[in-house]
Formats: C-alpha cells, sequence, structure tokens
C-alpha cells in the first residue's frame, strides 16, 4: 500500500467522522448520520471525477471505501460521547480531511494532464465540497461561506503542493508538507481568529 492510499484512507476516515458528528449534532436518525458521513466523504471526490469525466467514480469502482465509511460511522456512534464532549472534535476532523483530500485533488489534475490553476481548483474542490454538502444537508451555512478561512487554506495548500511538485521534492514530502501547512494554517487562523472580511449592503 502505498503513502497515497494511506493519506486517501485517513482522509476518508477523518471526513467520515466530521460527518456523523455533524449529522449527530443536528439530532438526524440512524438513516441521517450514515447519508451525511457518506456524503462528506465522498461528495468532493464525486464532483472532481464528474468534472474532469473519470468515470464510474472513484468510490464506485474501489468499493472498499464504502465500507470503511460505514465502519467509521458505526464507531462514531457507539464512541459519540467521548467524541462529543470534545467541542473540537469537528473541527479537527474536518481540517484533517480537508488537508488530505486537498493533496489528492491536486494530484488527481497532474496526473490527468491538466494546468497547474485548474489542479489546485481541483484540489480545492475535493477538499471543501465534502463539507459544503455536509453543511447544506445540515440545513447550516457552509463553512466555505462564512468568514472562516477554509477554502482559502485549502488553495494555498494547493500552491504549495505544485512548487513543491516544479522543485521536484520527493512525493511523500510533498505530501506530508502540504498537509501539515494546510491544517496548522486552520490551527492558527482559528487560535488567533483571523478572517476574511465580510460585506453587507448599506440600506
Amino acid at each position: 500500500m502505498s503513502f497515497f492510499n494511506v493519506l486517501d484512507i485517513l482522509g476518508t476516515i477523518a471526513f467520515a467522522i466530521s460527518g456523523a458528528l455533524s449529522a449527530m449534532n443536528r439530532k438526524l436518525d440512524l438513516f441521517g448520520i450514515f447519508i451525511i458521513a457518506f456524503v462528506t466523504s465522498i461528495g468532493g471526490g464525486t464532483i472532481r471525477d464528474v468534472l474532469i469525466g473519470n468515470t464510474p467514480v472513484s468510490w464506485m469502482e474501489n468499493t472498499i471505501n464504502l465500507y470503511l465509511i460505514g465502519c467509521v460511522t458505526i464507531v462514531a456512534i457507539i464512541f459519540r460521547n467521548k467524541l462529543d464532549y470534545l467541542k473540537k472534535s469537528l473541527f479537527l476532523f474536518d481540517t484533517i480531511g480537508l488537508g488530505v483530500f486537498t493533496i489528492i485533488g491536486v494530484e488527481t489534475g497532474i496526473m490527468a494532464g491538466l494546468e497547474p490553476i485548474v489542479s489546485i481548483a481541483l484540489g480545492a474542490m475535493t477538499g471543501c465540497f465534502g463539507g459544503v454538502l455536509r453543511d447544506i444537508l445540515c440545513n447550516e451555512i457552509p463553512v466555505i461561506f462564512r468568514k472562516e478561512i477554509y477554502a482559502t487554506a485549502s488553495i494555498a495548500g494547493g500552491v504549495c503542493f505544485m512548487v513543491l511538485y516544479t522543485l521536484n521534492i520527493t512525493q511523500n514530502s510533498i505530501y506530508i508538507i502540504t498537509t501539515l501547512l494546510i491544517i496548522s494554517i486552520r490551527l492558527l487562523v482559528v487560535k488567533y481568529k483571523v478572517s476574511l472580511p465580510s460585506f453587507t449592503v448599506q440600506k
């Protein structure tokens, strides 16, 4: 198993837990919890694959991820009290998933022979859109549309990936550096309450 596959598994686990926690916070039933966990884990990758014509999409060909999401969701439900009492659990798992899935999206774009800016966009879509679908289904404003620096962190990671790739840095080093950069940005901006400006229309 390659390091890339390990990252894919870690990202899937992180987003599955993130989705399950979000669904339980909204007091959804068992079916709803599983649906939100699945959508959070596979949503971004599905949109990415459809956009580049990579069909059947990855989770349809690699069904092991479906079983993994199901098992992780069951574990999250069983240990929900241990996870949920930590108020930052949802944020932590969402941040890990964002970092890991961003680099998967960027590398997918590179392997498809796309331009760097398109590869970076695919990375942001892969990292962010699962969370967007999760928030919409849970009747919340998606985090990327709030003042939080979320998509910006993903884009910064994508740019870092492309720069390191151009410099011929070893593949595993690129994965680690990029993922840590995205996670660090998210942790720092939340800790120091850094946010993008918001605008309102004066009446």
